[in-house]
């Protein structure tokens, strides 16, 4: 009797991070540089000096999601995580809602981010005494020009992402330490030059007398922390799942000192005026502002690197939340392909990389790059507020027994996630009432109250459709159990939708 020869197996995540990995993945993807460098003015336009406050305010609620997400990880690994977890405890279509909201939010942060990356170039090529070509003018400020080099930029990191895991945390390492150097050295420089007193009032969170500006700087505030979640993505490419939670908390704590330090130095050098005005060049003017060429490009350099490892650092967890919801038939079969020889999720990268940089031509109906900039930041705040909140509440209805366990494992296992989410989803409440009764018509703006509530309500619209076709088209066992798939099952059975 002949034997039928047995199939190989599928390719699998390869496990071969450690802490060290985590946390570049992590530093990078929160993006440090690159949310000082365009965020700062934007934060001071809506609160004036008072940002430090702020970013210290707003860490302690995302500190406790920090933890839950620990306590979440070690309970269950799987690179869905908020997805899989929030699905699991609060029901699957608040989970679905909490995967989609993440992963729509992570595209549209490659989509500008990518003008950002385009800026930069346009700003060394102004540098070097080239302004046009082809009749174009190289205007950093304009996001069609800086979009257009963007893509170019963004296409090659794909390359690298696809090509190998390690690799691309490596890369990122590297960046992390010249553009934490630049950033240090400078700010560090303006810190003891500042023209303008240092003010304890910076750190008064009372000093901001408008409730609706105070909530649009917290979310605001917790858009510059958004990222260190990132770790969490790889949990099922690491040697171990404490190794994620260590690098997310390492990040998370380094983004908080890094932070502050920088907002207090800009606030030195920079009136609030001024800081407001340069908006998301404010990084590169405080180079010129404190050294003289080639010194002064050091801090846009820096600038570019930090929007460079945010955009592979976004990539590499989008593309891995998409392989779990694939493996559940929430999304299609194409997401859960691993390429043989990287053992990396290489389509699901490059239909992200696609619908990114379709998202980036559609941004350039705002055409000035800072208020494209502002829209886009303050659409994702509200969004991670929402799925930040759900995976904290998750962690506290998942773990309620242990309030009957001792006041510690009850403090950390209910009483802070809960707090914490309870937080985040009132502020993004409140901001969103807000920007609903701000306005009486409907403009194309950042000032405008309907265009901003319109952003991300679209997004958690269209999660709702999507979940109804998971459930009713695809019919998902997701919807039917609100479990995500184990983290060894790569391959579904045949599905007829595809994407």
């Amino acid at each position: 009797m002949s034997s039928t020869p047995s199939s190989p197996p599928p390719p699998v995540l390869r496990r071969s991070l450690g802490v060290l990995d985590g946390v570049a993945l992590a530093a990078s993807s929160t993006a440090a540089t690159t949310s000082i460098g365009i965020g700062m003015g934007a934060v001071a336009s809506v609160v004036g000096p008072q940002a430090p406050a702020l970013l210290l305010l707003a860490f302690l609620p995302v500190l406790g999601i920090a933890v839950a997400y620990a306590r979440l990880n070690r309970s269950e690994p799987n690179c869905g995580s908020g997805y899989v977890w929030v699905g699991r405890s609060l029901g699957p279509w608040l989970g679905f809602l909490t995967g989609w909201v993440v992963l729509v939010a992570s595209i549209v942060f490659c989509a500008y981010t990518s003008a950002v990356m385009g800026s930069t170039v346009l700003m060394l090529a102004n540098k070097a005494g080239l302004h046009t070509v082809a009749g174009t003018v190289l205007d950093p400020a304009s996001t069609g020009v800086s979009t257009a080099v963007g893509l170019v930029v963004l296409l090659a990191l794909a390359a690298v992402t696809v090509t190998g895991l390690r690799a691309a945390t490596r890369l990122q390492f590297w960046l992390l330490v010249f553009e934490y150097a630049v950033l240090l050295a400078f700010c560090g420089w303006a810190l003891v030059s500042g023209d303008h007193a240092f003010s304890w009032s910076w750190f008064d969170p009372f000093a901001i007398s408008d409730g609706t500006a105070f909530a649009q700087g917290m979310v605001l505030a917790v858009f510059f922390f958004w990222g260190w979640d990132a770790a969490f993505s790889v949990t099922e490419e690491t040697r171990s799942a404490g190794d994620s939670a260590r690098g997310g908390f390492i990040a998370l704590f380094a983004m908080l000192g890094l932070f502050l330090f920088c907002s207090v130095a800009f606030q030195r050098e920079m009136s609030l005026a001024e800081l407001v005005r340069n908006g998301p060049q404010a990084l590169p003017h405080l180079g010129a502002k404190l050294a003289d060429e080639p010194w002064a490009t050091l801090p846009l350099l820096a600038l570019m690197f930090s929007a460079v490892a945010s955009v592979q650092a976004t990539l590499i967890p989008t593309a891995r939340g998409l392989l779990a919801m694939g493996r559940d038939r929430t999304m299609g079969r194409v997401w859960t392909r691993v390429h043989p020889r990287y053992g990396t999720p290489a389509t699901g990268t490059v239909i992200v990389l696609g619908v990114a940089a379709a998202i980036a031509v559609l941004a350039v109906a705002l055409p000035r790059l800072s208020d494209m900039l502002l829209a886009a930041v303050n659409a994702i705040g509200l969004v991670v507020a929402l799925y930040y909140g759900l995976t904290a509440l998750a962690c506290a209805v998942r773990f309620r027994t242990a309030l009957r366990e001792g006041p510690r494992e009850a403090l950390l296992a209910v009483v802070v996630p809960a707090a914490s989410g309870l937080v985040l989803l009132g502020l993004g409440t409140y901001l969103a009432h807000s920007y609903l009764t701000m306005s009486d018509h409907f403009a194309l703006s950042p000032d405008n109250g309907w265009f901003m509530f319109c952003l991300p309500a679209v997004i958690v619209l269209a999660g709702l459709v999507m979940a109804a076709v998971a459930k009713y088209v695809r019919r998902s066992p997701y919807f039917a159990t609100g479990r995500g798939t184990d983290a060894d099952a790569l391959t579904l059975p045949m599905d007829r939708t595809a994407v």
